[in-house]
C-alpha cells in the first residue's frame, strides 16, 4: 500500500532532482563544450536521470534500485 506521505516524499524528489538535473543541462548548455565532449555529457546526464527516475519509482514498492545511504 502506498501511503501518502511515501507519494509526498517521491514528489518533493522528483522535483528537486528535476530542477538540479535542469541546472546541470543548462550548464552544459552554457559552457558549450565541444562536440564529442558536449554529446557525452549530455548522454551521461540522461543515463543518471533515468537510473534517479527508476529509483523513485521503484521506492515507492518499498524496493529502491539504489540505496543512496
Amino acid at each position: 500500500m502506498v501511503s501518502g506521505s511515501l507519494l509526498l516524499t517521491a514528489l518533493v524528489q522528483l522535483v528537486v532532482a528535476g530542477l538540479i538535473i535542469w541546472l546541470l543541462y543548462w550548464f552544459i548548455e552554457r559552457v558549450g563544450l565541444p562536440e564529442p565532449f558536449h554529446k557525452v555529457a549530455v548522454v551521461l546526464l540522461a543515463l543518471a536521470t533515468v537510473v534517479l527516475l527508476i529509483n523513485v519509482l521503484m521506492s515507492l514498492t518499498g524496493t529502491p534500485l539504489v540505496r543512496w545511504g
